[in-house]
């Protein structure tokens, strides 16, 4: 799953908020490629999307009991011992001012209702229940993101790789089970609104795409295809996207070579998240 998540987030993130004409050019999976805005950032690394989801992951896999400080000094772990671009501005200048979780928390103001604890979100899918994952993805997401709408796109988006990790139904199904579970519309529509057009800021509109990707069917590649073509925030999406239906045995894994390949491979890159993965997997 985390391999599968980096390589949507790193794929996508060369293509987040790009002219439309230049994702139809290019986003052909034949390979990254740099992001037209971001010529500096070479192409295949990933973004705070899997650097935050690797925080998750990590916390997971420890068996440590969460708590908002401790979270807090995962997330200011992962960020100092690897600098990753993609935050949001305001976030990124205090990850790299704090120097441990009390002062994160201290200095936050979490009241964002945009992508950033969604985008985290997947590896809590794998916990036994639903109510699990219910409490840990709020949990996580009251960090950065403590408002009703922050907090039900995380829920969601791990919502989804509880399904597909649990083979709880068939694929075309998730977002009608994720609607009966979390059924207050907190401006999204509800999450079985089939998603269309430009992927907006609010974690919301990321999930609901994802989620649209995930019901089409097909392969880990149409997927990824299919996320960077709304434009907008796509790197987020496929990072859902994939996250989910890497667990799903409805779906083909069929990302190209290239792109697992090329994925950033340093000391936290695709050996790293593999092997990750393998304890994640079997928590």
């Amino acid at each position: 799953m985390l391999v599968e998540l980096a390589i949507g987030d790193a794929y996508g993130g060369s293509f987040e908020h790009a002219y439309p004409n230049f994702v139809a050019e290019h986003n052909t999976l034949a390979g990254y490629v740099p992001h037209p805005g971001q010529l500096g950032v070479p192409a295949g690394r990933y973004t705070d999307d899997t650097q935050m989801t690797i925080a998750i992951a990590e916390l997971l896999v420890s068996g440590r009991r969460w708590t908002p400080l401790l979270l807090a000094e995962q997330f200011v772990l992962a960020y100092h011992r690897d600098p990753h671009d993609g935050y949001a501005p305001r976030f990124h200048q205090l990850l790299s001012e704090v120097r441990d979780g009390e002062e994160l928390l201290r200095r936050l103001q979490p009241q964002s209702d945009k992508s950033g604890a969604a985008m985290r979100a997947g590896p809590i899918g794998v916990l036994p229940t639903v109510d699990d994952v219910l409490y840990h993805a709020k949990l996580q997401a009251t960090i950065t993101h403590d408002t009703p709408a922050g907090i039900a796109a995380a829920q969601a988006a791990a919502l989804a790789v509880h399904y597909c990790h649990h083979r709880l139904g068939p694929l075309t199904e998730v977002a009608r089970w994720i609607d009966g579970i979390l059924p207050e519309d907190v401006g999204h529509g509800g999450w079985a609104r089939p998603w269309s057009g430009r992927i907006g800021p609010q974690g919301w509109m990321s999930v609901r795409a994802a989620l649209t990707v995930l019901a089409g069917g097909g392969g880990l590649a149409r997927m990824l295809h299919t996320c960077v073509a709304f434009t907008g925030d796509v790197d987020t999406a496929a990072t859902i996207a994939l996250a989910a239906a890497s667990r799903s045995p409805e779906v083909a894994q069929d990302l190209p070579p290239v792109l697992w390949r090329d994925l950033e491979n340093g000391e936290f890159g695709r050996d790293y998240l593999m092997g990750l993965d393998g304890q994640l997997l079997h928590i």
